[in-house]
Parts: structure tokens; sequence; C-alpha cells
């Protein structure tokens, strides 16, 4: 029942001017269910607007009058269809307003009757809660959409026994006939050639059994084409003429011309920055051209900076295939601790996404150019090779990944035509994220690398084709690529990492977040770098450190401290790293 609100006598009466804000203190004291409090606390408007929106004695009365009929859906939805709610209030500065909830006993379900298969997950005598109700009638829906029936329907009438305090519910399910996709049909497409968008969707659903997760991939699909906003895809209401599902992909076109720039900070290594110009349409089948410049070691010595341009392409559907023909040019200017090197080099991949989570890759790469060791001579080399790769991720963001997993595989058979040597780099690399605490606030994240060129010794490929180890994104609180076997002193370049033939890295950290945008991490990092096909375990250099994270919109920005615990010959005594995103 409900009782009617009474104010004290000095709020009944008629105001003589502008009414006076009144203030007042709401209050719903523990029914005895933390759950239920808990939402009742979250619906109620009194409680809701006592701080964000005063007013006066008959707009307090208003609002305790709108007040149950706020809270009588939250005791239905939690079984209590026969519990009360009394409003009183207390005079005084402010008004003291308390919400009394007597919950009363709490229904059952007591007789579950289905027309039709399969039946709902419920249990006669279970709380008669709506989330429960509603939580196994949707199960059962997207299994029977998961069982290929596009149009399945299920009905559901309740009816509340007061006196049994029961719930009895009847379900009628229609799971519909099970059908296969139609042939897609594309809207919203302005310059983007719709066919482009329907042969990409046509891959993953014409002909093919209804899927719910075929939907998704083939969103996905239509997605990574780059040239759209949004994409959504609508099945029809009803079958076809041949009993198929009707498919329509709706795009929305974004502006195709994109410049971007990103920037990051070493101690070690200086400033670094990226600009890039993207066309994300350019022939008018979602081809993707993009122009990028890169410098680094910016603010050292000019003769020092690291200078990168490179053009990629990326067709989709090349000769009709599913997936895309990604490669291009690049000139890079390399001057390193470890290496200087000037050269020209190509890549032309055939990537195709296997799945939701797998994309695999192979194809060309060449690379002719001059390699020496430091402020040494230039050595002419040329090399040649076929790249194959296969990528795993299953974590939910690119650049803030709470959980899930992500590993890289790749092996590139080579041939270096100035030493004559045919070698086989092999890199092993993949990450995990553990939501610790369950609530994305706590996440430990580990991370490993494991590299070999096989067939051959550092010395005998270029520089640039050899494992190095330490700096932001590998070992940090160590110099960029300082960790490893070093050449011979009194020679030119004595003293600088040589680079070698296998590699081991390993990374252990935690990441905790504090209130909206601010967290924290710790971390010890570990590599080595040997001059052998495996690298040594008992060479380890590790580094250990703290960071402070911003999460912004668009991802975390980062500053990571190291130092490294196992000092190495020409590296610094700490690291400092400022960039966009986790580590890793």
């Amino acid at each position: 029942m409900l009782a009617p609100p009474s104010l004290p006598q000095s709020l009944s009466e008629p105001a003589q001017d502008e009414p006076a804000a009144l203030s007042y203190r709401a209050r719903i004291p523990d029914t005895g269910d933390a759950t239920l409090d808990a939402l009742l606390r979250t619906t109620s408007n009194l409680i809701a607007l006592q701080e964000v929106a005063p007013t006066d004695a008959e707009g307090l009365l208003s609002r305790i009058a709108a007040e149950p009929a706020r809270l009588w859906p939250v005791l239905d939805a939690e079984g209590y269809w026969a519990g009360r709610i009394e409003i009183t209030q207390s005079p005084g500065t402010p008004v003291a307003v308390e919400i009394g909830v007597t919950p009363g006993p709490r229904y059952t379900l007591r007789q579950i009757t289905v027309e039709g298969s399969p039946a709902p997950d419920l249990t006669a005598g279970q709380p008669a809660r709506a989330e429960a109700v509603l939580g196994a009638e949707t199960a059962l829906l997207a299994q029977l959409r998961r069982d290929g029936h596009p149009l399945a329907r299920i009905e559901r009438q309740v009816t509340v026994d007061h006196s049994a305090r029961a719930m009895d519910i009847a379900f009628t399910v229609q799971p519909g006939p099970r059908a296969e996709f139609a042939p897609p049909s594309v809207t919203g497409t302005e310059r983007v050639n719709p066919e482009v968008v329907r042969r990409v969707a046509a891959l993953r659903l014409a002909e093919q059994s209804f899927s719910p997760e075929r939907l998704a991939r083939a969103r996905a699909d239509v997605a990574a084409l780059g040239p759209f906003a949004s994409v959504r895809i609508e099945t029809g209401p009803a079958l076809d003429a041949q009993g198929r599902l009707p498919v329509t992909v709706e795009v929305r076109e974004r502006p195709f011309r994109v410049l971007s720039a990103t920037a990051a900070y070493e101690t070690n290594y200086g400033a670094s920055l990226r600009f890039g110009w993207q066309h994300r349409n350019l022939l008018g089948g979602a081809e993707n051209l993009r122009v990028e410049l890169e410098a680094s070691r910016i603010g050292t010595d000019p003769n020092l900076l690291n200078a990168r341009a490179a053009v990629t392409w990326r067709q989709p559907l090349p000769f009709g295939w599913d997936g895309s023909l990604v490669g291009g040019p690049a000139l890079v200017r390399d001057r390193l601790d470890s290496y200087d090197r000037n050269a020209f080099v190509f890549n032309l991949a055939y990537e195709r996404r296997l799945g939701e989570r797998w994309t695999l890759s192979t194809g060309p790469i060449a690379e002719i150019g001059q390699s020496g060791v430091p402020g040494g001579t230039l050595s002419p080399y040329q090399l040649a090779g076929w790249a194959v790769q296969a990528r795993y991720d299953s974590t939910q963001s690119l650049l803030d990944p709470r959980s899930g997993i992500r590993a890289q595989g790749s092996v590139t058979p080579s041939y270096a035509f100035n030493d004559s040597t045919a070698y086989l780099p092999l890199r092993l690399a993949g990450s995990t994220y553990f939501d610790v605490t369950g609530d994305g606030r706590g996440i430990l994240a580990l991370r490993g690398v494991l590299g070999s060129l096989v067939n051959t010794t550092a010395e005998n490929v270029p520089p640039s084709q050899r494992f190095y180890a330490g700096g932001g994104g590998s070992v940090r609180g160590y110099d960029y690529q300082s960790i490893g076997p070093r050449t011979p002193q009194g020679q030119p370049g004595g003293g600088k990492p040589a680079g070698g033939a296998s590699l081991l890295e390993g990374t252990v950290e935690w990441r905790q977040r504090f209130g909206e945008n601010f967290g924290a991490v710790a971390f010890v990092d570990a590599g080595s770098v040997g001059a052998k096909t495996w690298a040594p375990t008992d060479d380890l250099r590790v580094g250990a450190g703290i960071g402070l994270r911003y999460y912004t919109a668009i991802g975390p920005i980062r500053a990571d401290l190291a130092i490294p615990l196992v000092r190495q010959q020409g590296s610094g005594s700490f690291g400092f790293y400022i960039g966009i995103g986790q580590a890793f």
C-alpha cells in the first residue's frame, strides 16, 4: 500500500510571491536485500534530483506523488510482487524525506510450460526475477539463431498468483525454418563502388547458412575496407521466393583524405615524429594509398638523424580473391648505435583474414642498399626473400588490451647476394592479458619474444637483418639496441652493438587504474641477444620500472621510467619513455 504524503503545515501554506526553493534530503533505509537496495536508490527520482534540481514545496509534493510509480517496477522485477512503499516527511532544514520500502515475500516460479522446443533454462522454485526470465529467453533466442534459424520467435505469457505468491510462465517457441543468406544488396554508397562492398560481404554470406557470427565477420570485413564511418548489416523480416534470407549492407562514407601525426620520446634516443597522408578511396574501389614521412633522433646531432619515406598501397579483392594486396617501396636512412644504413626496401604481401582473429600474409621482400658500422665505410648489399606471417588477436582494444591473447609468427626464407648466403629468420612474439580484478581496472600483462637466424651467423647477413634488444619496445631501462654482442674495441665502430643471431625477451607488467582517467604500472623486462642460433639464458639483461597512464577516448597516454638491474656496456643508467597506448 502507498501511504498518502503529509507535509508539515509550513510546506502547505500558499506562497505569497515567488516560491522559495526548498532543501530536502531523501533516503531509502536498507530492506535486507543489498541488490534491491542498490536498484531502488539508483531508480529513485527523489534521491537523484535532491542536489542537482532544487524545487519548491509544490515541486516536492509532485516528486513524492510520482515516486511510487518509479519504484514499483523495481520490486516487481526482483520478484517482490506484494511489496509496500510508504513515504514520510519530517520538518526541518532540510526537510527529511524517508522512502520506506517493505519488500514482503519474494515470489517464485511455479509452472513453466513450453509449446515447441527447445525449452528456456528456467527451473520451478527459483525466484521470479525479471532478469532471470528475460535472460533465459534471450539466451534461447540466440541459440536458435546460432543453429541457423534467422526468423526464430519466442512469445511469453506471465500470470502472477498473489494468493500462492507464485508466477506461471507459458512460452511459445517458434524456431522457423533454417535458411541460407541471399546475395547481399548495398545502400549508402556515394563515391565508393557498391560492387566492391557487395563482393566483400558476399564472400562471407552468399549461399552460406545463416549465422550471427557470419554477419559479424562480414560487417568487420566491410568496415576494414576503410572508407566508411559506419557499417550495418540488416536482415529481412521474411525469406525470399527461393527460401533465402535477404541481406542489406548499409554504409555511410567518411572523408577519404586523412592527415595524421604521432610523436614519441625516449631519453636515450631523443624525439621521433611521424606524418602521414592517406586516401581511402583513390580509384573508387576502396583502394587505399598511404604516404608516410618519419624522423627520429630529433634534437641530437643532425648527422645521426634517422629518416624514412614510404608509400603503401592496399588493393582489396586482388584478382577477385578474398583478402587484400598490400605493399610498396620505402627509402630508409638509419644512423643507429648499432649500424648505419641507406637502403631502398620493397615488400608486397597478399593478406587474408581467417575468421575474426586470424590473419595470414605472404609475399616477396627485397632490399638494396649500403650498410656498415656507425661512422664507418658503408658497403653495398642486396637481399631478397619471401615472408610468411600469421597473426592472432583476441583482444578487445588495439591501444589498451585488458583480456585476450595476441600472437604473431613469421618465417622469411632469404638470400644475401653479396655473401651468397641462404638463411631463415624466425620470429615468434606473443602477449596475453588477465583481468585480475574483473572490472578492467587491474590487469596483469605478459609478453614474450623468441627469434633466431637459422643456417647462418650474424656476420654473414646485413646488420639490419640481425637481432637486437633494448629500448622502449623491448627491454626498458637500456638504450635502444644496446643489449647483446658488441664490435671489438680498437677498430672503427668498436664497442658498438653488433647484433646477434638469436633473441629472447620477456615482460611482466601490472596495470592499475585509479579514478576515471588515471592509472599506474609496474613492470620487469628481460632480454638477451646471442651470437648462436638460440639466445643464451645466462646472459639476460633485466630492467624494472614504474609508469603513469592518463586515459583518453583514443587510448592511454603513457610515461614510463625504468632502470637497468644488470648493467650493460654502452648503455645509460635509466630510460624515460612517452607514447600513446600501452607498451604492448
